[in-house]
C-alpha cells in the first residue's frame, strides 16, 4: 500500500500533465497506478492541496494546483537572484544550494515563496541554502520543480 504523501504526490503530477474533468476519472487514474482510496479521501486530498477548477474549453471543466499560474516569471530580480546560484548537491535526502556570498537569502526567499507541496522549508546562511522536501519527495521531484519554476536555474549546476 502506497503511503499518503506518495498519493499527494501523484495526484499533483496527474493534475499538472493532464486535463482531468472529475473525481471520478482521477480515482481510476490513481487507481491504474496502484493508488487504492475512497472518494471522501481524494476530496479530502484535493482540499489539502488546494486544487481549484479550472473553465475549459473542451471539457467543461478542469483540476488545476494553485501554483500552477503562479510561476517566477523570469526578471531582472530574479535572473540576478540565479545568477547567484553555484551549484545543487543532495545528501541524506535533502539538497544543499551553494551561492555566492550573500545570495542565499534571496534565493531561499524565492523558493519558499513557490508555496510547492514537495519543500518542506529552506534554511539559509550566507552562501549556503539547505532545502528540506518532505517525505516521500525523491531527489528528481526537487529537481525538476527547481527546473519547471525557478527559470534562471541551469540544468548543468545539478551534480
Amino acid at each position: 500500500m502506497k503511503n499518503r504523501n506518495e498519493r499527494l504526490m501523484e495526484i499533483r503530477r496527474l493534475i499538472a500533465s493532464q486535463n482531468i474533468s472529475s473525481q471520478e476519472a482521477l480515482m481510476k487514474l490513481l487507481e491504474k497506478r496502484g493508488f487504492e482510496l475512497t472518494q471522501a479521501t481524494l476530496s479530502r486530498d484535493l482540499k489539502y492541496l488546494k486544487v481549484a477548477k479550472m473553465p475549459d474549453d473542451r471539457a467543461g471543466y478542469v483540476y488545476i494546483l494553485p501554483d500552477k499560474d503562479q510561476v517566477i516569471e523570469e526578471t531582472e530580480t530574479t535572473g540576478a537572484a540565479f545568477s547567484g546560484l553555484i551549484s545543487i548537491d543532495f545528501a541524506q535526502g535533502m539538497a544543499i544550494l551553494r551561492t555566492l556570498p550573500g545570495h542565499a537569502g534571496s534565493i531561499a526567499y524565492i523558493i519558499d515563496n513557490l508555496a510547492a507541496y514537495e519543500i518542506a522549508g529552506t534554511i539559509a546562511g550566507d552562501d549556503t541554502i539547505l532545502l528540506i522536501p518532505r517525505d516521500g519527495v525523491s531527489r528528481s521531484d526537487v529537481v525538476n520543480l527547481l527546473r519547471l519554476r525557478m527559470p534562471g536555474l541551469v540544468h548543468e549546476l545539478v551534480h
